[in-house]
């Protein structure tokens, strides 16, 4: 038995004349909205400063890629960006003489001992250095579990 397998399944169907159907509602929809200030908004030194930006971004939402993709994805991420909470990973923060004497013995300290030169082959060593803060992680989390 054959099945017949779409093809070009990303690609839009261009419905209206070279618009596809988002295309042309995004370009109608600024349109109307245009029209709508226009109308409402009898002073043209008003409703043109209006009109411009909404015209302008319902071209670029009809028509701008960026990075190759769709215009209202990077809208959408600078929604959410905007919107939403931020994570930060890292933060430097300054610390006594003190407390670098006295944090000397725990596992954050141990990934920066010294680690010597065993051999002229920078892979062995690499391993080597890798092998080497595995087994302290290891034995690190083994001592905090009391095993």
């Amino acid at each position: 038995m054959r099945f017949q397998v779409p093809q070009f399944i990303e690609i839009e169907d261009q419905i209206f004349g070279r618009l596809t159907v988002k295309q042309f509602l995004y370009v109608v929809g600024a349109a109307g909205l245009s029209f709508v200030l226009y109308k409402f908004i009898p002073w043209w030194f008003v409703s043109i400063p209006l009109i411009v930006p909404v015209a302008g971004l319902g071209l670029a939402l009809a028509f701008y890629k960026f990075n190759g993709k769709p215009f209202v994805f990077t809208l959408e991420a600078a929604f959410h960006y905007i919107t939403g909470n931020r994570l930060y990973i890292w933060k430097k923060r300054e610390r006594k003489p003190h407390e670098r004497a006295e944090s000397a013995n725990t596992p954050a300290a141990w990934d920066t001992s010294y680690v010597p030169k065993l051999s002229d082959s920078k892979l062995k060593d690499l391993t080597w250095s890798l092998d080497i803060k595995e087994h302290m992680g290891l034995g690190a989390e083994e001592t905090m579990r009391g095993k």
